[in-house]
């Protein structure tokens, strides 16, 4: 069996090598090919990936390409997990936001549809590759941010590849309720909970837990706002959990303490990006190192806590026909009633060779659901602007997002966005 890695010089892939190396028994990878563009990066990724598995007994075997069809040609899986414009565009995208009074940020806000716009045209046509070359049916697991704004994408202009999008900010979200009930003194393995969680990638509202079925979100969401009123600055308005009886997804800081994450950004540098630019530096460094075969511990402040389980565990699931159930990015397709079936959501959903199933969901409540429609509108707009090289289009997705411009700042953002990444963006020039 091949799996294709396609930004496999990524600083993330160890961890992903790990994650394959640990399920070699039930997930019988026999190829595992990492393809990136640049490289003298994936020399280094991927020798140290390839001394890992060596170190391992090597249970399979890694081959390195910067060639995307050799990689995915054959395939019974190929993930993404790339960055077009590389770090360096990551910390435009939060600049761009920063010197226009808004948000700036990689996943939400004007950067996050700045790399949108990058990323959903390369995303597409490895979907392309994949209908010509990889295996019938193999599925294409997109772990490249925004996740479920590309997933939309891919269901929408890709729909004979089964696309499915991850992330792994719900295992986070459900490793820290699995912490708190054991400081309760329930011990639990987190094959035995199930969270609860709607909306979209990077903006869901978390509603229910259970622990082999038994409902414990009251005792969760009860503990959790204890803990906010006894902080002199809490993450959240306790008022705020206990009104929704729910608790938001992190980047939902970014809706609900606007003022406060723009007070944040004027202390740059560094950014987010800035700092990430100096981690991977170190850790590149490290992974160069002939004699490693381990990860080293500042993997971990790269920001892809879990990743490795949460990658390794859907493939397995889908290969070995388990129907675990998973928190992903799939169509609604139902699930959600009263919601059109074409709205690529953030769910629980079962995972068999079958597929990719969401499960029955009640709809949100009106009090999250206004702002999750909005954001879902923008969504539909910037996947015209990205596939079309729709500039009214882009100009509307701004003007449609609760954390974008006023009308009369908005064709000046979109003319910075466009123009500090015209390099990556040329279905908005070349036909200029």
């Amino acid at each position: 069996m091949k799996v294709a890695v396609i930004g496999g010089g990524s600083s993330y892939t160890p961890e992903l090598i790990n994650g394959f190396i640990e399920r070699a028994d039930s997930f019988p990878i026999s190829e595992l090919w990492l393809m990136d563009i640049l490289p003298e990066r994936l020399e280094v990724v991927g020798g140290f990936a390839q001394r890992m598995v060596a170190a391992k007994g090597s249970p399979f075997q890694v081959h390195l390409t910067t060639n995307q069809p050799e990689a995915i040609n054959g395939a019974s899986y190929v993930t993404t997990q790339l960055r077009v414009g590389w770090m360096q565009s990551r910390r435009e995208d939060e600049y761009l936001g920063r010197r226009h009074g808004l948000i700036g940020q990689e996943t939400t806000g004007v950067g996050g549809m700045a790399k949108a716009l990058r990323t959903i045209p390369v995303i597409l046509g490895i979907a392309r590759d994949m209908v010509k070359l990889a295996k019938p049916g193999a599925p294409l697991v997109n772990f490249t941010n925004p996740a479920g704004l590309v997933t939309q994408a891919l269901t929408q202009h890709a729909p004979e590849v089964t696309a499915v999008g991850v992330c792994n900010a719900p295992f986070h979200m459900k490793m820290n309720v699995l912490a708190e009930l054991a400081q309760m003194g329930i011990v639990v393995e987190p094959d035995r909970a199930q969270l609860d969680t709607l909306g979209l990638n990077h903006l869901t509202w978390h509603r229910g837990f259970t622990v082999d079925g038994e409902d414990v979100w009251p005792r969760v969401t009860e503990q959790f706002v204890a803990q906010l009123r006894q902080e002199a600055a809490p993450e959240w308005p306790p008022e705020l959990i206990e009104s929704l009886q729910m608790i938001p997804n992190y980047y939902l800081h970014y809706f609900y303490a606007t003022e406060r994450k723009l007070a944040e950004q004027e202390a740059w540098p560094p950014s987010r990006a800035e700092a990430v630019m100096q981690i991977e530096t170190e850790l590149l460094a490290q992974y160069a190192e002939p004699g490693r075969t381990e990860p080293p511990e500042g993997l971990m402040q790269r920001g892809g806590a879990y990743y490795s389980t949460v990658a390794t565990q859907l493939l397995n699931a889908h290969y070995n026909d388990l129907h675990e159930q998973h928190v992903v990015n799939v169509p609604n397709r139902g699930a959600v009633a009263s919601w059109p079936d074409d709205w690529v959501l953030e769910l629980p959903a079962l995972v068999s060779r079958d597929g990719i199933q969401p499960i029955p969901a009640k709809p949100l409540p009106p009090a999250v659901f206004g702002l999750m429609q909005q954001v879902k509108m923008y969504e539909l707009l910037t996947v015209e602007a990205a596939v079309h090289g729709d500039r009214n289009a882009a100009y509307q997705a701004l003007l449609a997002h609760p954390l974008g411009p006023a009308a009369n700042k908005a064709e000046a953002v979109l003319d910075d966005m466009l123009n500090t990444h015209r390099a990556y963006l040329p279905q908005f020039f070349d036909s200029l």
